[in-house]
């Protein structure tokens, strides 16, 4: 690993997915989770005071990033919450729970930049109980072509810069292809944002 890799890196994303309008995508689909619940790249511990303590009765909070791990354990001690979160520090593709062990998945701004995406789906597949589901916010490829083209010109240099994250990735078609069945799902530009990085989608899926 670089050094702006593991030193630039976990600032930037830490600044950029700690947004107005990040967080306030964040805050539809967190407070949401129930039962035992596992968060896919909890990065530096953004959403953990948005969870329902009322609700949420286990957090696996997992990142593969050890500079992430450190600013998430650091946040969990602010928030009086460290010892009821366990920590997992690797990546999504080989999740270290057992079959049918979680009740939500949380997905929060974090399928851009996992490299084998089609793995973690289905490891996350693989970890939830019957009935449980995905929540998750997403940014993503635009629908109207005029910005689309711009994202497929610009990814490449994105990548580069902000830790592999890329622009042109479709959650929905994701998640539909690693055998979830997408509800509820709602689309939107983000105000204040690029129009480049600022297409969302958000909701919950199901075992289709």
């Amino acid at each position: 690993m670089n050094p702006w890799e593991r030193y630039v890196v976990p600032n930037l994303i830490s600044c950029a997915c700690s947004s107005r309008p990040i967080m306030k995508q964040r805050a539809k689909v967190v407070p949401k989770a129930d039962g035992v619940v596992l968060e896919l790249g909890c990065g530096s511990g953004t959403n953990f005071a948005m969870y329902d303590a009322g609700k949420v009765s286990k957090l696996y909070a997992l990142e593969p990033a050890p500079g992430m791990i450190v600013k998430a354990k650091r946040t969990a001690g602010e928030l009086g919450i460290g010892k009821s979160i366990e920590f997992l520090e690797t990546g999504a593709e080989n999740i270290p729970l057992p079959d049918k062990s979680v009740d939500t998945a949380m997905i929060t701004f974090v399928l851009c930049t996992i490299p084998d995406w089609k793995s973690a789906l289905a490891e996350t597949r693989r970890v939830l109980k019957p009935g449980g589901k995905v929540l998750f916010t997403e940014h993503g490829l635009a629908p109207d072509e005029g910005i689309a083209k711009w994202q497929r010109r610009v990814e490449p240099v994105w990548k580069a810069i902000a830790g592999g994250c890329h622009l042109t990735r479709n959650t929905t078609g994701m998640l539909h292809e690693c055998g979830f069945a997408c509800e509820d799902t709602e689309t939107m530009y983000l105000p204040n944002t690029p129009k480049i990085a600022g297409f969302v989608s958000w909701g919950s899926a199901r075992v289709a």
